[in-house]
């Protein structure tokens, strides 16, 4: 599938994926036509506009929020197909590691480890200390208050917004290693499992560690090892029974949390994986990284569906829940009048059969015609052939 550019004005609602760049562009690509369009404005791009992080503004999807570098959220309508808002969100130092929408108030939680709630012309926003070296801030999407942080030698915390005095679990790393030394901490991205209380993470160290605060237990009650690369991303399947992880060298495993083992790898990745998202409802995973391309395969058959060069390095990706793509019309279907109109003009162009004929005919009367001109010499056969 080849990516094209089409008009700022081109109707944004209809897009499928929309990908946040390294370069600070915000793009939508849809599927069905085959279409990926810049919705920033490249002129005044600069570094501190790199896209980090985003979220949906609200359960309808009508607004696409992205956490820049330089510390600032924007607001992009999907209705008006523009960008609507810019809010400061400053605090802590280093770049978004999360962002999510509570009640109308935005969070963020940037890699120092603050995690900060902003309320609309409130003054005291809320304000937590995660612990230092954050690499991901993930939202339980059934209790939307419920966070869960984790980073470089900072281990799982899960966090109730509602009583941020302590976290509501944390973590307890593994014992040492045979040699009697201490195991490295390094989450590199996490997921609340549906339906549970569960959370799985992946690391740098190439492990899939699954989490249970409900139980007693404060280590994993789960860990696979998936090849030899750090783990960069991952996502859940709907059903929670399964989770999508991604390396840093390109290579995308779907792995069985319930008897942790792999039940199939997605090929065709090249280069560092930075977000992975699994469709809410069909068997589909959407991917992107460094190589610049965003991938779609199907979960079940392995099959790659859908590759787009997208020209930037990609941070990040959000994946439409229309779950209803093979109906959608590549193209708008033309109304009567236009079909009319179009009828029109191709009629009015047309030569009718009456002027050809009558051209044949004069051209028959002096010989030299198209259709009348002297017939060319004949040859004579020869005896004895």
């Amino acid at each position: 599938m080849k990516s094209s550019s089409i008009e700022m004005a081109a109707p944004a609602r209809g897009n499928h994926v929309w990908v946040g760049t390294e370069t600070g562009i915000l793009k939508g690509i849809n599927l069905q036509k085959k279409q990926a369009t810049n919705y920033t404005d490249v002129a005044s791009l600069s570094r501190g506009q790199e896209v980090t992080v985003m979220c949906w503004g609200d359960p309808h999807e009508s607004e696409v929020l992205l956490g820049c570098r330089d510390g600032t959220v924007r607001v992009f309508s999907t209705d008006k197909s523009k960008f609507t808002e810019i809010r400061e969100c400053f605090g802590g130092e280093g770049a978004f590691r999360g962002l999510g929408i509570l009640d109308n108030a935005i969070i963020t939680c940037v890699q120092s480890g603050l995690l900060k709630v902003w309320k609309e012309g409130a003054c005291d926003n809320l304000e937590v200390q995660v612990g230092a070296g954050v690499e991901r801030m993930r939202q339980c999407d059934a209790q939307r208050h419920r966070v869960g942080t984790g980073g470089k030698e900072n281990d799982l915390k899960i966090w109730d917004l509602q009583r941020a005095e302590e976290p509501l679990f944390k973590a307890k790393n593994l014992r040492n290693d045979w040699l009697d030394l201490r195991v490295p901490v390094w989450i590199r991205d996490l997921h609340f499992i549906p339906g549970s209380d569960k959370v799985v993470t992946c690391t740098s160290h190439h492990q899939v560690r699954v989490y249970d605060p409900s139980c007693p237990q404060r280590r994993p009650v789960l860990e696979v090892l998936y090849e030899e690369d750090p783990l960069t991303a991952l996502s859940v399947t709907p059903d929670g029974r399964s989770v999508v992880v991604g390396n840093s060298h390109g290579n995308i495993g779907v792995i069985d949390l319930r008897k942790g083992r792999l039940l199939r790898s997605l090929k065709g990745n090249a280069g560092s994986l930075r977000s992975i998202q699994c469709h809410t409802s069909l068997p589909l995973v959407a991917s992107c990284g460094l190589d610049r391309f965003l991938r779609i395969h199907n979960l079940h058959e392995k099959e790659l569906l859908h590759k787009v060069y997208l020209k930037s390095r990609l941070n990040c990706l959000l994946l439409t829940s229309r779950d209803k793509w093979e109906e959608e019309e590549a193209e708008t279907p033309l109304s009567a009048e236009d079909v009319k109109e179009e009828d029109d003009e191709v009629w009015g162009a047309m030569e009718t059969v009456k002027e050809k004929n009558a051209i044949k005919r004069e051209g028959g009367k002096d010989g030299a015609g198209a259709g009348g001109g002297a017939k060319g010499p004949t040859r004579k056969k020869k005896k004895g052939v």
